[in-house]
């Protein structure tokens, strides 16, 4: 394939695509361009200086087409070669984030951080602090627990009263009379 026949925009949606340059118009003066009749020659330039610039320009143009090209190539085969390889996007980032977790967990910061909250774990007032709130929750669990019992049981002989049971003979007589 002619590299000068590829589509080498960058934000063309046929980048790296052979396009038919039959009718290019790279004859047609580029507005703005040094020379043509909208743009007189600056001060002190000559024709022949200006033809000259114009000449590196367009060489200059044309090495930046072809290293568009080429790394349009190279990157089209390093996406073949990851594909090969098994290597999707999602693994690349995967693998990325893995490394920077890696970086985090190795970098001064954490290390400093997670010797503080060691050093916060074994102190006096943090075990004191952790055995008052395991009481407190122990407290907390057998206190709700007799609450319920309480509760389970006042409801039982609510169940087993004359008036409850007057109540649930009315209920059951209006079901009965539907």
């Amino acid at each position: 394939m002619d590299p000068a026949s590829q589509d080498i925009n960058l934000n063309s949606p046929n980048k790296g695509l052979v396009v038919d340059n039959s009718d290019s118009l790279s004859d047609v003066p580029v507005e703005g361009a040094v020379g043509n009749a909208a743009n007189p020659l600056p001060p002190g330039l000559t024709e022949e200086e200006a033809e000259e610039l114009r000449t590196e320009l367009t060489k200059v143009e044309e090495e930046i087409n072809t290293l568009r090209q080429v790394l349009s190539a190279k990157e089209r085969h390093a996406t073949e070669l990851k594909r090969k390889l098994g290597l999707s996007p999602l693994n690349e980032l995967k693998q990325n984030l893995s490394k920077s977790w890696q970086d985090v967990q190795t970098s001064n910061a954490y290390l400093s951080a997670s010797a503080t909250l060691d050093d916060i774990a074994r102190s006096e007032a943090y075990k004191k602090t952790q055995e008052t709130l395991s009481q407190a929750g122990q407290k907390t669990s057998a206190a709700l627990t007799t609450v319920g019992t309480v509760i389970s049981k006042r409801l039982g002989d609510m169940r087993n009263s004359a008036t409850f049971k007057s109540f649930e003979d009315k209920v059951g007589n209006l079901k009965v009379g539907l």
